[in-house]
């Protein structure tokens, strides 16, 4: 089963290379992980999508509350919670295939951020189903590049990630 977990960790050099470092040791995949600064300067907010059974899962967080560079995490999917991600991708488009692009674009509510004679950048946001469901509307041979940031996610609600 797929977990997102975010992890309040000390903003300081290395504490990302410890991590993933873990992960690395103990042979566990990262499907994708984030991380940037919050509101507090001096603590990072990182997320981490891995899979796993419940006892992987449990013993991943136990590793990770082991680091001294880790404040706080919890795993999201535990709870009601928002994930999202933002994708990049160059499309083929040129004559009336430009105007169907544009309407997929629409339906999908993305945006074009960029155009060229020939190549479309677009722009969207959503749950990784709905990327990847874009990137099947468009077909394989319209896509050129694809650049994917990851997942960001939240709790829902009252409950938080703080000090």
């Amino acid at each position: 089963m797929r977990h997102i977990i975010s992890v309040l960790l000390e903003n300081e050099p290395g504490a990302l290379s410890r991590v993933v470092g873990l992960f690395s040791q103990r042979n566990y995949n990262i499907d994708s992980l984030t991380v940037a600064p919050t509101e507090d300067q001096s603590l990072s907010r990182l997320t981490v999508t891995t899979s796993g059974d419940g006892a992987r899962i449990e013993q991943i967080t136990k590793h990770l509350n082991k680091l001294v560079d880790v404040v706080k995490l919890v795993d999201l999917t535990e709870g009601a919670h928002i994930e999202r991600e933002l994708m990049l991708i160059k499309a083929k488009a040129s004559g009336a295939q430009r105007a169907e692009i544009a309407r997929t674009v629409d339906i999908f509510r993305g945006q074009i951020v960029d155009l060229t004679a020939t190549v479309l950048t677009i722009q969207i946001t959503g749950a990784g189903d709905k990327l990847d469901a874009f990137i099947a509307a468009l077909g394989e041979s319209v896509v050129l590049e694809v650049a994917r940031t990851g997942v960001s996610g939240i709790a829902r609600g009252d409950k938080t990630l703080a000090l």
